[in-house]
């Protein structure tokens, strides 16, 4: 469905941006590839990565906060990947208005600027810390997906659909704790911090986080939540993993921090639709398309409604990595 096609990927020069560029330019021929972020050194280093494929390759300075600017970028695409957003969570406590101004107004931007471009199809990048959040970073993104979930009322005779994908950690990716423990192996640290001895996380591979994206732009119908279904780690497995024999040392949680990740949560389970291997959370409102049924997606694959007390959470996930596994994770 990428083929001839022209694609903006937000924040494109991230980890999520890097990989989708190049399993789209694998895998398909699209008409060009947009990278619209707001940081010029990290656009050359990517034009350095993709040097062979640079015909397919347009690389945009840009920032979501510039309305204006964003619908110069969306001239004449098809589809949008938006990425962008302020992810560390200590920062947005510590600098709160610039994380509204990226996560929440920044949203706000893509998606009036993909309604007055026409652009076909839109997915949202969220995150396990926008279900019941208990720090800014993770409200922030709440509040970006109930716009991308809105927007599709917001639409009008517009064919624009949005969608959003909420997954967990992404192994290897900026600022994953994986790159952190690896630096304190090299320098030969006394101990490996660890903020909670019973802190679990989901965990989620580039390459998967890639591919459910790929997947969510078939299956989405507009305004649902895509949520895959994934493993959980605990800290401590990690840490055993990657440093045996390296004393392990409680610091406390950081501000903002959970000990568990939610990615479903149970005041929405009324709302969450099962599937084989992820599940749909459904818009609250629907007003663009009341005959939407979102128990059968565009791939025709069918679920059906989880248990009214059902949460997916990563401490009661089934689902665990032992250390063994999370050594070819790391």
């Amino acid at each position: 469905m990428f083929d001839n096609k022209n694609i903006l990927i937000t924040g494109g020069t991230g980890s999520f941006g890097q990989r989708f560029t190049k399993q789209i330019l694998a895998k398909y021929k699209p008409n060009k590839i947009i990278i619209y972020s707001r940081d010029e050194f990290k656009q050359f280093k990517m034009q350095q990565v993709f040097k062979d494929q640079l015909s397919s390759l347009r690389f945009f300075i840009g920032d979501v906060r510039d309305l204006e600017r964003l619908r110069m970028a969306l001239k004449g695409v098809d589809y949008v990947i938006h990425a962008a957003a302020l992810k560390q969570v200590p920062a947005a406590e510590y600098n709160p208005s610039e994380c509204i101004k990226t996560n929440v107004n920044g949203a706000l931007n893509v998606t009036r600027a993909c309604i007055d471009m026409e652009v076909s199809k839109v997915i949202a990048l969220s995150t396990d810390k926008a279900a019941s959040p208990v720090n800014l970073y993770g409200a922030s993104k709440l509040a970006s997906d109930k716009i991308f979930s809105a927007a599709n009322n917001m639409a009008g005779s517009v064919k624009t659909r949005f969608s959003v994908v909420r997954y967990g950690n992404v192994v290897g990716s900026r600022g994953s704790v994986v790159p952190f423990f690896k630096k304190l192996v090299e320098d030969k640290a006394e101990y490996i911090p660890i903020t909670h001895n019973k802190m679990t996380r989901f965990w989620i591979t580039l390459d998967q986080g890639v591919n459910l994206v790929l997947k969510g732009f078939e299956r989405m119908q507009g305004g649902e939540i895509f949520v895959p279904k994934i493993p959980s780690m605990r800290v401590t497995d990690l840490a055993n993993a990657m440093a045996p024999g390296i004393p392990q040392k409680i610091i406390g949680i950081r501000p903002g921090e959970k000990i568990h990740e939610v990615m479903c949560p149970v005041d929405t389970a009324y709302d969450t639709v099962e599937f084989e291997d992820h599940y749909v959370i459904k818009p609250t409102i629907v007003e663009f398309d009341e005959n939407l049924d979102y128990a059968t997606n565009n791939l025709k694959e069918v679920g059906k409604p989880v248990s009214e007390d059902f949460e997916y959470n990563s401490g009661t996930n089934p689902w665990f990595l032992s250390v063994d596994e999370l050594k070819d994770y790391s």
